[in-house]
């Protein structure tokens, strides 16, 4: 793929300072890139490797001042990472199965699929399936009865979808998830023994959500479970049935989410971090690495962490004590000491 500094400045509205002409290849790192890369520079940590990078081309923040010779062309923008993202979507499409219907695939007869998406080989499509315009299914993808995918979404090789779940536009989900399995339900006897309790909702998946690799997303016992727009899901993560997230929320690896919890919208949640079942949690909380959450969060805008999760800097307080709790029982030890001798010695 070659594409010239100037139509890279049309792409990611900038303004180029240099030779426009220049082709550009691939991206690469400021500190390595080499001829026809295009690389980028936002932080001023990384400022030195502007006057020696070999690079081709280098997107760089306005904010950042320019003040010795530079040999590589710049593309100025006002948001260098937002300018980045747009160039590595560019540079991406390359990736992927061809335009069209891999013969090695097997499409229902029944489904449709939009003349501009891409299905990789062995990938299945089941009957009722609805694909819209330019979505990207990979290798080995297994896509369940009727199932509906918007426009602009990539399934990874290896994804697989249940029936009847919808995924919107401009989605990404990654190897080896899976949508749509069954909730965790099961009713148990006298005895102890388990009956399960069918699985009959769906998933629901709003637009412009990602999924990383190897996570989970069960389907509700009835209704749907709900991952609303702008959602990030790391791998490695459990959502469990009737769950629902709100827009924009981040959650981070080996996280779980126990049934029928409800987490608001921008919150931030950290890597293996817990939710028991049945709780509602207010928009833009903050959960720290490995805490618990056992109990509803009404107030907005807290930091918790620990188990049971607390407040952010209450935990912090305590921790403090708790790492020192071997000295400071000595030194209660050692003054209750005191104390017996001064007791005995005014018998």
């Amino acid at each position: 793929m070659k594409i010239s500094v100037r139509d890279l400045a049309s792409l990611v509205g900038g303004e180029v300072i240099g030779n426009p002409d220049v082709m550009i290849t691939q991206p690469g790192k400021i500190e390595s890139a080499g001829a026809g890369a295009i690389t980028f520079l936002g932080n001023n940590k990384y400022e030195p490797y502007l006057y020696t990078s070999k690079a081709s081309a280098i997107l760089i923040d306005s904010n950042i001042e320019v003040i010795k010779e530079v040999k590589p062309s710049l593309i100025r923008v006002d948001n260098v990472y937002g300018a980045l993202g747009l160039l590595l979507n560019y540079f991406s499409k390359d990736f992927g199965p061809e335009l069209g219907l891999s013969s090695l695939a097997f499409i229902h007869e029944s489904v449709s699929i939009d003349d501009s998406a891409r299905v990789g080989a062995f990938s299945v499509i089941s009957e009722g399936v609805r694909i819209g315009k330019d979505c990207i299914i990979y290798e080995q993808v297994y896509i369940g009865k009727n199932v509906i995918i918007g426009d602009g979404t990539i399934l990874y090789p290896g994804v697989r979808v249940y029936h009847d779940c919808v995924i919107g536009k401009s989605c990404i989900i990654h190897s080896n998830s899976v949508v749509g399995s069954d909730g965790f339900g099961f009713s148990r006897d006298n005895e102890g023994k388990f009956t399960k309790i069918p699985q009959i909702g769906n998933v629901l998946i709003k637009d412009d959500v990602e999924i990383g690799a190897n996570t989970v997303i069960d389907r509700a016992t009835m209704g749907s479970t709900i991952i609303e727009e702008g959602v990030k899901l790391d791998n490695l993560i459990q959502i469990a049935h009737n769950v629902e997230i709100d827009k924009n929320t981040a959650v981070a690896a080996q996280a779980g989410i126990s049934g029928s919890t409800k987490i608001g919208k921008n919150c931030m949640i950290g890597g293996q971090v817990g939710f028991v079942g049945h709780l509602t949690i207010a928009d833009n909380t903050l959960v720290q690495a490995q805490s618990g959450v056992a109990s509803n969060i009404s107030e907005p805008n807290r930091k918790l962490y620990g188990y049971p999760a607390i407040e952010y800097q209450k935990y912090l307080r305590a921790y403090a004590y708790f790492k020192r709790l071997p000295e400071i029982v000595q030194s209660i030890r050692e003054m209750e000491q005191k104390l017996d001798k001064l007791e005995n010695g005014n018998k």
